[in-house]
Protein backbone atom coordinates (compact mmCIF):
# COMPACT_ATOMS: atom_id res chain seq x y z
CA UNK A 1 0.00 0.00 0.00
CA UNK A 2 1.36 3.40 -0.96
CA UNK A 3 1.34 6.38 1.35
CA UNK A 4 -1.71 8.59 0.70
CA UNK A 5 -1.46 12.02 -0.83
CA UNK A 6 0.17 14.73 1.31
CA UNK A 7 -0.67 18.40 1.55
CA UNK A 8 2.49 19.59 -0.18
CA UNK A 9 1.57 18.00 -3.49
CA UNK A 10 0.23 19.64 -6.61
CA UNK A 11 -3.40 19.49 -5.45
CA UNK A 12 -5.20 19.54 -2.13
CA UNK A 13 -5.81 16.10 -0.57
CA UNK A 14 -9.28 14.94 0.23
CA UNK A 15 -10.47 14.48 3.81
CA UNK A 16 -10.41 10.72 3.17
CA UNK A 17 -6.73 10.83 2.29
CA UNK A 18 -5.92 12.76 5.44
CA UNK A 19 -7.83 10.26 7.56
CA UNK A 20 -6.05 7.38 5.86
CA UNK A 21 -2.74 9.11 6.48
CA UNK A 22 -3.45 9.29 10.19
CA UNK A 23 -4.88 5.77 10.45
CA UNK A 24 -2.51 3.86 8.19
CA UNK A 25 0.70 5.81 8.53
CA UNK A 26 3.45 3.92 6.73
CA UNK A 27 4.40 0.39 5.84
CA UNK A 28 7.25 -0.39 8.20
CA UNK A 29 7.20 -0.44 11.98
CA UNK A 30 7.91 2.98 13.53
CA UNK A 31 11.28 3.62 15.10
CA UNK A 32 11.37 6.48 17.59
CA UNK A 33 14.60 5.87 19.51
CA UNK A 34 16.73 8.85 18.53
CA UNK A 35 19.79 7.22 20.12
CA UNK A 36 19.83 4.96 17.05
CA UNK A 37 20.20 8.12 14.97
CA UNK A 38 23.33 9.48 16.64
CA UNK A 39 26.13 8.89 14.12
CA UNK A 40 29.80 9.38 14.95
CA UNK A 41 32.12 10.38 12.09
CA UNK A 42 35.80 11.23 12.25
CA UNK A 43 35.08 14.96 12.34
CA UNK A 44 31.99 15.09 14.55
CA UNK A 45 28.85 13.47 15.95
CA UNK A 46 25.55 14.04 14.16
CA UNK A 47 22.07 13.66 15.59
CA UNK A 48 19.34 12.56 13.21
CA UNK A 49 15.60 12.46 13.63
CA UNK A 50 12.66 10.16 12.87
CA UNK A 51 9.43 11.19 11.12
CA UNK A 52 6.54 8.86 11.94
CA UNK A 53 4.24 10.27 9.24
CA UNK A 54 6.50 9.10 6.43
CA UNK A 55 8.47 6.50 8.36
CA UNK A 56 11.77 8.17 7.53
CA UNK A 57 14.98 8.59 9.43
CA UNK A 58 16.72 11.75 8.28
CA UNK A 59 19.69 14.04 8.75
CA UNK A 60 18.76 17.31 7.06
CA UNK A 61 22.05 19.19 7.48
CA UNK A 62 25.53 17.66 7.54
CA UNK A 63 28.60 19.69 6.55
CA UNK A 64 30.66 17.67 4.06
CA UNK A 65 33.35 20.30 3.33
CA UNK A 66 34.64 23.57 4.74
CA UNK A 67 32.91 26.81 3.70
CA UNK A 68 34.33 27.88 0.30
CA UNK A 69 34.84 31.47 1.43
CA UNK A 70 37.73 33.93 1.28
CA UNK A 71 40.70 32.39 -0.49
CA UNK A 72 38.70 29.17 -0.86
CA UNK A 73 36.37 30.91 -3.33
CA UNK A 74 36.80 29.24 -6.75
CA UNK A 75 38.80 26.49 -5.04
CA UNK A 76 38.13 22.75 -4.88
CA UNK A 77 36.29 21.76 -1.68
CA UNK A 78 38.43 21.38 1.42
CA UNK A 79 37.93 18.89 4.31
CA UNK A 80 35.14 19.72 6.76
CA UNK A 81 36.05 21.42 10.00
CA UNK A 82 36.02 19.41 13.24
CA UNK A 83 32.82 19.76 15.25
CA UNK A 84 32.69 19.64 19.03
CA UNK A 85 29.66 18.31 20.86
CA UNK A 86 26.64 16.82 19.10
CA UNK A 87 25.55 18.51 15.87
CA UNK A 88 21.78 18.91 15.45
CA UNK A 89 21.10 18.02 11.80
CA UNK A 90 17.37 18.85 11.86
CA UNK A 91 17.73 22.33 10.39
CA UNK A 92 17.67 24.10 7.04
CA UNK A 93 20.89 25.05 5.34
CA UNK A 94 21.74 27.88 2.98
CA UNK A 95 21.55 27.61 -0.75
CA UNK A 96 24.78 28.40 -2.53
CA UNK A 97 24.67 31.91 -4.06
CA UNK A 98 21.83 31.96 -6.57
CA UNK A 99 21.33 34.11 -9.62
CA UNK A 100 19.48 36.83 -7.66
CA UNK A 101 19.91 37.71 -3.95
CA UNK A 102 19.54 34.38 -2.21
CA UNK A 103 22.07 32.01 -0.72
CA UNK A 104 25.39 32.08 1.07
CA UNK A 105 28.88 30.85 0.24
CA UNK A 106 28.76 28.82 3.45
CA UNK A 107 26.67 26.19 1.69
CA UNK A 108 28.53 22.88 1.36
CA UNK A 109 26.07 20.73 3.27
CA UNK A 110 24.14 17.61 2.42
CA UNK A 111 20.90 16.02 3.59
CA UNK A 112 20.22 12.32 4.00
CA UNK A 113 17.07 10.23 4.46
CA UNK A 114 16.01 6.60 4.38
CA UNK A 115 13.62 4.16 5.90
CA UNK A 116 14.63 3.33 9.49
CA UNK A 117 17.78 1.25 9.68
CA UNK A 118 18.31 -1.62 12.09
CA UNK A 119 21.91 -2.83 11.88
CA UNK A 120 20.95 -6.07 13.62
CA UNK A 121 18.55 -7.15 10.86
CA UNK A 122 19.21 -5.09 7.72
CA UNK A 123 22.11 -5.59 5.34
CA UNK A 124 23.93 -2.55 4.02
CA UNK A 125 21.60 -0.73 1.69
CA UNK A 126 22.16 0.83 -1.74
CA UNK A 127 22.83 4.57 -1.87
CA UNK A 128 21.31 7.18 -4.19
CA UNK A 129 23.01 10.58 -4.55
CA UNK A 130 20.79 13.23 -6.18
CA UNK A 131 22.06 16.44 -7.82
CA UNK A 132 19.55 19.27 -8.20
CA UNK A 133 18.82 21.13 -11.42
CA UNK A 134 18.62 24.83 -12.22
CA UNK A 135 20.72 25.47 -15.37
CA UNK A 136 23.89 25.57 -13.20
CA UNK A 137 22.74 28.99 -11.93
CA UNK A 138 20.25 28.11 -9.17
CA UNK A 139 18.97 25.27 -6.99
CA UNK A 140 19.36 23.81 -3.50
CA UNK A 141 19.56 20.46 -1.74
CA UNK A 142 17.85 21.54 1.49
CA UNK A 143 14.64 19.58 2.06
CA UNK A 144 11.62 19.29 4.36
CA UNK A 145 9.32 16.33 4.97
CA UNK A 146 8.58 14.57 2.70
CA UNK A 147 11.78 15.12 0.70
CA UNK A 148 11.95 15.42 -3.05
CA UNK A 149 12.09 11.97 -4.74
CA UNK A 150 10.29 10.39 -1.79
CA UNK A 151 7.51 9.13 -4.15
CA UNK A 152 10.10 6.91 -5.86
CA UNK A 153 11.22 5.31 -2.61
CA UNK A 154 7.60 5.01 -1.50
CA UNK A 155 6.32 3.32 -4.66
CA UNK A 156 7.21 -0.16 -3.35
CA UNK A 157 8.67 -1.94 -0.32
CA UNK A 158 10.77 -4.02 -2.73
CA UNK A 159 13.32 -1.22 -2.72
CA UNK A 160 15.14 0.13 0.33
CA UNK A 161 17.95 2.61 -0.22
CA UNK A 162 19.50 5.72 1.32
CA UNK A 163 19.04 9.07 -0.45
CA UNK A 164 21.58 11.88 -0.24
CA UNK A 165 21.15 15.46 -1.51
CA UNK A 166 24.38 17.54 -1.59
CA UNK A 167 24.69 21.24 -2.37
CA UNK A 168 27.14 22.36 -5.04
CA UNK A 169 28.34 25.79 -6.13
CA UNK A 170 26.63 27.55 -9.03
CA UNK A 171 27.10 30.23 -11.71
CA UNK A 172 30.43 32.11 -11.49
CA UNK A 173 31.12 30.68 -8.02
CA UNK A 174 31.06 27.14 -9.36
CA UNK A 175 31.90 27.45 -13.05
CA UNK A 176 34.23 30.40 -13.71
CA UNK A 177 36.62 29.39 -16.53
CA UNK A 178 39.89 30.89 -17.80
CA UNK A 179 43.66 30.54 -17.74
CA UNK A 180 43.88 32.64 -14.59
CA UNK A 181 41.91 30.01 -12.69
CA UNK A 182 43.94 27.16 -14.17
CA UNK A 183 47.28 28.78 -13.29
CA UNK A 184 46.35 29.68 -9.72
CA UNK A 185 47.64 27.34 -6.98
CA UNK A 186 44.60 28.21 -4.83
CA UNK A 187 41.85 28.00 -7.46
CA UNK A 188 40.31 25.22 -9.53
CA UNK A 189 38.18 24.90 -12.62
CA UNK A 190 34.71 23.38 -12.29
CA UNK A 191 34.54 23.65 -8.47
CA UNK A 192 30.78 22.99 -8.66
CA UNK A 193 31.49 19.57 -10.14
CA UNK A 194 34.29 19.00 -7.64
CA UNK A 195 31.77 19.70 -4.85
CA UNK A 196 29.61 16.89 -6.23
CA UNK A 197 32.57 14.55 -6.47
CA UNK A 198 33.60 15.45 -2.92
CA UNK A 199 30.12 14.48 -1.72
CA UNK A 200 30.55 11.14 -3.51
CA UNK A 201 33.90 10.70 -1.76
CA UNK A 202 32.12 11.50 1.52
CA UNK A 203 29.75 8.64 0.73
CA UNK A 204 32.64 6.24 0.20
CA UNK A 205 34.19 7.24 3.51
CA UNK A 206 31.17 7.60 5.78
CA UNK A 207 28.01 5.95 4.44
CA UNK A 208 28.57 2.67 6.28
CA UNK A 209 27.90 4.58 9.52
CA UNK A 210 24.37 5.20 8.20
CA UNK A 211 23.84 1.61 7.04
CA UNK A 212 24.79 2.26 3.41
CA UNK A 213 26.82 0.21 0.97
CA UNK A 214 29.64 2.24 -0.65
CA UNK A 215 29.90 -0.45 -3.32
CA UNK A 216 26.31 0.10 -4.50
CA UNK A 217 25.98 3.79 -5.34
CA UNK A 218 23.74 5.43 -7.97
CA UNK A 219 23.75 9.07 -9.06
CA UNK A 220 20.66 10.82 -10.39
CA UNK A 221 19.65 14.31 -11.41
CA UNK A 222 17.22 16.23 -13.62
CA UNK A 223 18.09 19.16 -15.94
CA UNK A 224 21.41 20.61 -14.74
CA UNK A 225 21.29 17.79 -12.18
CA UNK A 226 21.19 15.41 -15.13
CA UNK A 227 24.02 17.37 -16.75
CA UNK A 228 25.91 16.91 -13.49
CA UNK A 229 25.35 13.17 -13.85
CA UNK A 230 26.87 13.35 -17.35
CA UNK A 231 29.88 15.21 -15.96
CA UNK A 232 30.40 12.70 -13.16
CA UNK A 233 30.09 9.80 -15.63
CA UNK A 234 32.77 11.48 -17.78
CA UNK A 235 35.10 11.57 -14.77
CA UNK A 236 34.17 8.29 -13.07
CA UNK A 237 37.26 6.05 -12.93
CA UNK A 238 38.92 7.89 -15.84
CA UNK A 239 42.14 9.88 -16.22
CA UNK A 240 43.23 9.29 -12.63
CA UNK A 241 39.84 10.06 -11.06
CA UNK A 242 38.42 7.57 -8.54
CA UNK A 243 35.56 5.26 -9.42
CA UNK A 244 32.78 6.35 -7.05
CA UNK A 245 29.54 4.81 -8.41
CA UNK A 246 28.33 2.07 -10.74
CA UNK A 247 24.87 3.35 -11.78
CA UNK A 248 23.72 6.66 -13.23
CA UNK A 249 20.35 8.04 -14.28
CA UNK A 250 20.32 11.31 -16.23
CA UNK A 251 16.82 12.80 -16.48
CA UNK A 252 16.66 15.46 -19.20
CA UNK A 253 20.39 16.15 -18.84
CA UNK A 254 21.12 19.83 -19.50
CA UNK A 255 24.52 19.53 -21.20
CA UNK A 256 25.25 22.82 -22.99
CA UNK A 257 28.29 23.50 -25.11
CA UNK A 258 31.48 22.48 -23.32
CA UNK A 259 34.38 24.72 -24.29
CA UNK A 260 37.98 24.28 -23.21
CA UNK A 261 38.76 26.33 -20.13
CA UNK A 262 40.98 28.66 -22.23
CA UNK A 263 38.84 28.84 -25.39
CA UNK A 264 38.04 32.38 -26.56
CA UNK A 265 34.46 31.98 -25.29
CA UNK A 266 35.72 30.98 -21.84
CA UNK A 267 38.28 33.77 -21.65
CA UNK A 268 35.59 36.25 -22.67
CA UNK A 269 33.48 35.19 -19.68
CA UNK A 270 36.39 35.70 -17.31
CA UNK A 271 37.18 39.12 -18.77
CA UNK A 272 33.54 40.20 -18.68
CA UNK A 273 33.25 39.21 -15.01
CA UNK A 274 36.44 41.09 -14.17
CA UNK A 275 35.21 44.24 -15.92
CA UNK A 276 31.71 44.14 -14.42
CA UNK A 277 33.06 43.76 -10.89
CA UNK A 278 35.66 46.53 -11.22
CA UNK A 279 38.51 44.04 -10.86
CA UNK A 280 40.30 44.90 -14.11
CA UNK A 281 44.07 45.14 -13.70
CA UNK A 282 47.18 45.20 -15.84
CA UNK A 283 48.38 42.07 -14.03
CA UNK A 284 45.58 39.77 -15.16
CA UNK A 285 47.02 36.52 -13.83
CA UNK A 286 47.15 37.46 -10.15
CA UNK A 287 45.57 40.78 -9.27
CA UNK A 288 42.25 40.23 -11.06
CA UNK A 289 41.75 36.85 -9.41
CA UNK A 290 42.71 38.18 -5.98
CA UNK A 291 40.13 40.91 -6.45
CA UNK A 292 37.44 38.42 -7.51
CA UNK A 293 38.17 36.40 -4.38
CA UNK A 294 37.84 39.43 -2.11
CA UNK A 295 34.82 41.35 -3.45
CA UNK A 296 31.38 41.19 -1.88
CA UNK A 297 29.30 38.16 -2.76
CA UNK A 298 26.46 40.32 -4.08
CA UNK A 299 28.76 42.18 -6.49
CA UNK A 300 29.95 38.89 -7.93
CA UNK A 301 26.40 37.56 -8.11
CA UNK A 302 25.10 40.68 -9.89
CA UNK A 303 27.82 40.43 -12.51
CA UNK A 304 27.18 36.72 -12.94
CA UNK A 305 23.50 37.42 -13.64
CA UNK A 306 24.29 40.09 -16.25
CA UNK A 307 26.59 37.67 -18.08
CA UNK A 308 23.95 34.96 -17.92
CA UNK A 309 21.30 37.25 -19.45
CA UNK A 310 23.69 38.38 -22.20
CA UNK A 311 24.16 34.83 -23.46
CA UNK A 312 20.70 33.31 -23.21
CA UNK A 313 20.13 32.69 -26.92
CA UNK A 314 23.62 33.17 -28.31
CA UNK A 315 27.00 31.51 -28.43
CA UNK A 316 27.23 30.20 -24.88
CA UNK A 317 23.53 29.60 -24.14
CA UNK A 318 23.05 30.14 -20.42
CA UNK A 319 26.80 30.63 -19.99
CA UNK A 320 27.68 29.02 -16.68
CA UNK A 321 28.45 25.39 -17.37
CA UNK A 322 31.25 22.82 -17.13
CA UNK A 323 34.40 23.35 -19.17
CA UNK A 324 36.99 20.85 -20.35
CA UNK A 325 39.75 21.42 -17.81
CA UNK A 326 42.19 18.63 -18.72
CA UNK A 327 41.88 16.99 -15.30
CA UNK A 328 38.38 16.33 -13.99
CA UNK A 329 36.86 16.74 -17.47
CA UNK A 330 39.67 15.56 -19.69
CA UNK A 331 37.60 15.40 -22.87
CA UNK A 332 34.21 16.27 -24.28
CA UNK A 333 31.23 13.93 -24.10
CA UNK A 334 31.39 13.24 -27.84
CA UNK A 335 35.10 12.38 -27.63
CA UNK A 336 34.59 10.06 -24.66
CA UNK A 337 31.67 8.24 -26.29
CA UNK A 338 33.47 7.96 -29.64
CA UNK A 339 36.49 6.42 -27.93
CA UNK A 340 34.28 4.00 -25.98
CA UNK A 341 36.11 4.94 -22.80
CA UNK A 342 33.36 5.60 -20.25
CA UNK A 343 33.51 3.51 -17.10
CA UNK A 344 30.02 3.28 -15.59
CA UNK A 345 28.23 -0.06 -15.67
CA UNK A 346 24.54 0.87 -15.73
CA UNK A 347 23.31 4.09 -17.32
CA UNK A 348 19.77 5.29 -18.04
CA UNK A 349 19.07 8.48 -20.01
CA UNK A 350 15.63 10.14 -20.09
CA UNK A 351 14.28 13.01 -22.18
CA UNK A 352 10.92 14.74 -22.80
CA UNK A 353 9.36 15.11 -26.23
CA UNK A 354 8.98 18.91 -26.31
CA UNK A 355 11.47 20.05 -23.69
CA UNK A 356 13.66 21.99 -26.08
CA UNK A 357 10.85 24.53 -26.37
CA UNK A 358 11.61 25.76 -22.84
CA UNK A 359 14.94 27.16 -24.05
CA UNK A 360 14.26 28.78 -27.43
CA UNK A 361 12.97 32.29 -28.25
CA UNK A 362 9.19 32.59 -27.97
CA UNK A 363 9.15 34.63 -31.18
CA UNK A 364 9.82 31.48 -33.22
CA UNK A 365 6.19 30.61 -32.58
CA UNK A 366 4.79 33.95 -33.77
CA UNK A 367 4.18 35.55 -37.17
CA UNK A 368 5.05 38.87 -35.53
CA UNK A 369 8.68 39.47 -34.67
CA UNK A 370 9.45 39.14 -30.95
CA UNK A 371 12.97 39.67 -29.59
CA UNK A 372 14.22 39.54 -33.16
CA UNK A 373 12.64 36.18 -34.04
CA UNK A 374 9.47 35.00 -35.79
CA UNK A 375 8.13 31.80 -37.32
CA UNK A 376 9.73 32.30 -40.75
CA UNK A 377 12.31 29.98 -42.31
CA UNK A 378 14.83 32.83 -42.34
CA UNK A 379 14.37 33.38 -38.61
CA UNK A 380 14.91 29.68 -37.95
CA UNK A 381 18.16 29.85 -39.91
CA UNK A 382 19.29 32.92 -37.97
CA UNK A 383 18.54 31.22 -34.66
CA UNK A 384 20.47 28.06 -35.61
CA UNK A 385 23.46 30.19 -36.64
CA UNK A 386 23.37 32.11 -33.36
CA UNK A 387 22.86 29.04 -31.19
CA UNK A 388 25.54 27.00 -33.01
CA UNK A 389 27.98 29.56 -34.41
CA UNK A 390 30.65 26.95 -35.05
CA UNK A 391 28.64 25.25 -37.80
CA UNK A 392 29.46 25.97 -41.43
CA UNK A 393 26.87 27.10 -43.97
CA UNK A 394 26.87 23.57 -45.41
CA UNK A 395 26.22 22.04 -41.99
CA UNK A 396 23.38 24.49 -41.31
CA UNK A 397 21.81 23.54 -44.67
CA UNK A 398 21.95 19.89 -43.57
CA UNK A 399 20.17 20.83 -40.33
CA UNK A 400 17.49 22.69 -42.28
CA UNK A 401 16.85 20.26 -45.09
CA UNK A 402 17.91 16.76 -44.01
CA UNK A 403 17.64 16.37 -40.25
CA UNK A 404 15.05 18.99 -39.24
CA UNK A 405 13.11 19.84 -42.41
CA UNK A 406 10.13 22.24 -42.35
CA UNK A 407 7.79 19.24 -42.42
CA UNK A 408 8.97 16.34 -40.32
CA UNK A 409 8.41 13.93 -37.46
CA UNK A 410 10.15 12.14 -34.60
CA UNK A 411 9.78 8.86 -32.73
CA UNK A 412 6.63 10.13 -31.01
CA UNK A 413 5.65 13.23 -33.05
CA UNK A 414 3.76 11.93 -36.07
CA UNK A 415 4.04 15.20 -38.00
CA UNK A 416 5.14 18.78 -37.38
CA UNK A 417 5.05 21.83 -39.64
CA UNK A 418 5.97 24.49 -37.10
CA UNK A 419 9.20 26.48 -36.85
CA UNK A 420 8.78 26.48 -33.09
CA UNK A 421 8.56 22.67 -32.83
CA UNK A 422 11.40 22.31 -35.30
CA UNK A 423 13.72 24.61 -33.35
CA UNK A 424 12.68 22.94 -30.11
CA UNK A 425 13.77 19.58 -31.50
CA UNK A 426 17.16 20.99 -32.52
CA UNK A 427 17.78 22.36 -29.03
CA UNK A 428 16.37 19.25 -27.36
CA UNK A 429 18.63 16.94 -29.31
CA UNK A 430 21.85 18.96 -29.02
CA UNK A 431 21.59 19.79 -25.33
CA UNK A 432 19.25 17.20 -23.77
CA UNK A 433 18.26 14.04 -25.64
CA UNK A 434 21.46 13.20 -27.52
CA UNK A 435 23.56 13.51 -24.33
CA UNK A 436 21.04 11.17 -22.66
CA UNK A 437 21.22 8.75 -25.59
CA UNK A 438 25.01 8.87 -25.78
CA UNK A 439 25.74 8.19 -22.12
CA UNK A 440 23.24 5.31 -22.11
CA UNK A 441 24.77 3.82 -25.24
CA UNK A 442 28.22 3.96 -23.62
CA UNK A 443 27.30 2.00 -20.46
CA UNK A 444 29.79 -0.81 -19.93
CA UNK A 445 27.09 -3.36 -19.01
CA UNK A 446 23.55 -2.15 -19.69
CA UNK A 447 22.10 1.09 -20.99
CA UNK A 448 18.52 2.32 -21.20
CA UNK A 449 16.80 5.28 -22.88
CA UNK A 450 13.35 6.65 -22.13
CA UNK A 451 11.06 9.34 -23.56
CA UNK A 452 8.32 11.11 -21.61
CA UNK A 453 5.43 12.16 -23.87
CA UNK A 454 2.50 13.04 -21.60
CA UNK A 455 1.38 16.58 -22.57
CA UNK A 456 2.82 19.11 -22.39
CA UNK A 457 6.01 16.98 -22.21
CA UNK A 458 8.09 20.12 -21.76
CA UNK A 459 11.18 20.41 -19.58
CA UNK A 460 10.34 19.31 -16.06
CA UNK A 461 6.88 17.89 -16.88
CA UNK A 462 7.94 14.43 -15.80
CA UNK A 463 8.91 15.54 -12.29
CA UNK A 464 5.26 15.30 -11.26
CA UNK A 465 5.75 11.54 -10.88
CA UNK A 466 8.61 11.72 -8.42
CA UNK A 467 9.29 15.21 -7.09
CA UNK A 468 6.55 15.45 -4.44
CA UNK A 469 3.54 13.39 -3.43
CA UNK A 470 0.49 14.51 -5.43
CA UNK A 471 -2.89 13.33 -6.66
CA UNK A 472 -1.72 12.40 -10.17
CA UNK A 473 0.26 9.51 -8.74
CA UNK A 474 -2.92 8.21 -7.13
CA UNK A 475 -5.25 8.74 -10.09
CA UNK A 476 -2.89 7.18 -12.65
CA UNK A 477 -1.26 4.27 -10.78
CA UNK A 478 -0.25 2.54 -14.03
CA UNK A 479 2.17 5.31 -15.00
CA UNK A 480 3.25 5.87 -11.39
CA UNK A 481 4.05 2.20 -10.87
CA UNK A 482 5.59 1.79 -14.32
CA UNK A 483 7.67 4.96 -14.33
CA UNK A 484 8.62 5.65 -10.71
CA UNK A 485 8.72 1.92 -10.04
CA UNK A 486 11.28 1.43 -12.80
CA UNK A 487 13.40 4.25 -11.34
CA UNK A 488 13.32 2.67 -7.89
CA UNK A 489 14.23 -0.75 -9.26
CA UNK A 490 17.17 0.78 -11.16
CA UNK A 491 18.43 2.56 -8.05
CA UNK A 492 18.23 -0.66 -6.07
CA UNK A 493 19.59 -3.16 -8.60
CA UNK A 494 20.81 -1.47 -11.79
CA UNK A 495 17.94 -3.17 -13.64
CA UNK A 496 14.69 -1.16 -14.03
CA UNK A 497 12.80 -4.42 -14.60
CA UNK A 498 14.11 -6.42 -11.63
CA UNK A 499 11.36 -5.14 -9.32
CA UNK A 500 8.76 -4.44 -12.01
CA UNK A 501 5.45 -3.32 -10.49
CA UNK A 502 3.20 -3.42 -13.56
CA UNK A 503 1.71 -6.68 -14.82
CA UNK A 504 3.12 -8.80 -17.63
CA UNK A 505 0.93 -7.16 -20.28
CA UNK A 506 2.73 -3.84 -19.74
CA UNK A 507 6.16 -3.49 -21.35
CA UNK A 508 9.22 -3.02 -19.21
CA UNK A 509 12.29 -0.94 -19.96
CA UNK A 510 14.14 -2.36 -23.00
CA UNK A 511 17.91 -2.66 -22.98
CA UNK A 512 19.20 -0.19 -25.55
CA UNK A 513 22.20 -2.12 -26.83
CA UNK A 514 20.14 -5.30 -27.31
CA UNK A 515 16.84 -4.00 -28.70
CA UNK A 516 17.53 -0.54 -30.12
CA UNK A 517 14.30 0.60 -28.44
CA UNK A 518 13.32 3.25 -25.92
CA UNK A 519 10.91 3.16 -22.98
CA UNK A 520 8.07 5.58 -23.71
CA UNK A 521 5.71 6.99 -21.08
CA UNK A 522 2.32 7.86 -22.57
CA UNK A 523 -0.85 9.11 -20.94
CA UNK A 524 -2.55 5.73 -20.75
CA UNK A 525 0.45 3.52 -20.13
CA UNK A 526 3.88 2.50 -21.33
CA UNK A 527 5.34 1.56 -24.71
CA UNK A 528 8.55 0.34 -26.31
CA UNK A 529 9.42 2.25 -29.50
CA UNK A 530 12.27 1.63 -31.92
CA UNK A 531 14.79 4.48 -31.97
CA UNK A 532 15.25 5.52 -35.59
CA UNK A 533 15.14 9.29 -36.09
CA UNK A 534 16.80 10.19 -32.79
CA UNK A 535 19.64 7.82 -33.63
CA UNK A 536 20.04 9.40 -37.08
CA UNK A 537 19.99 12.93 -35.67
CA UNK A 538 22.37 12.13 -32.83
CA UNK A 539 24.78 10.56 -35.32
CA UNK A 540 24.75 13.84 -37.24
CA UNK A 541 25.40 15.87 -34.09
CA UNK A 542 28.20 13.49 -33.15
CA UNK A 543 29.78 14.07 -36.59
CA UNK A 544 29.87 17.86 -36.05
CA UNK A 545 30.37 17.79 -32.27
CA UNK A 546 33.84 19.31 -32.36
CA UNK A 547 32.42 22.40 -34.10
CA UNK A 548 29.73 23.02 -31.45
CA UNK A 549 31.45 21.73 -29.11
CA UNK A 550 29.76 18.97 -27.12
Amino acid sequence: MKLPIATMGFSEPSVLYLLLLLLIGVRASPVSDTDNLLVHLDYGSFQGKYDSTYNLSYFRKIPFASPPTGMNRFRAPQPPQDISGVYNTDQDFNMCPQRTVNGSEDCLYLGLFSRPYNPATNPRRPVLVVFYGGAFIEGTASFNMPPSSYPVLNVSTLNDYIVIYPNYRLNAFGFLPGRSIKNSPNSDLNPGLLDQQYALKWVQQHITQFGGDPGNVTIWGQSAGGGSVVAQVLANGRHGQPRLFSKALASSPFWPKTYRYDAPQAEALYDQLVNLTGCASSDRETETLECLKSIDVQALRNASLIIDADNTYTTSSYTWAPVVDGEFLADTLSEAVSSNSLNTEFVWGMYNTHEGQNFIPAGLESTVSEDGYNSSVASFRDWVGGFLPGLSARQIRAVESVYYPPFGSSETITQYNSTYVRAGLVYRDVVLSCPAYWVASAATRRGYVGEYTIPPATHGSDTIWWDTINSVQETNPLVYDGYSGAFASFFQTGDPNAHKLTNSSEPGVPELQVTGKEFVIVEDGLENVEIVQLKKRCEFWMSVAKDIPI
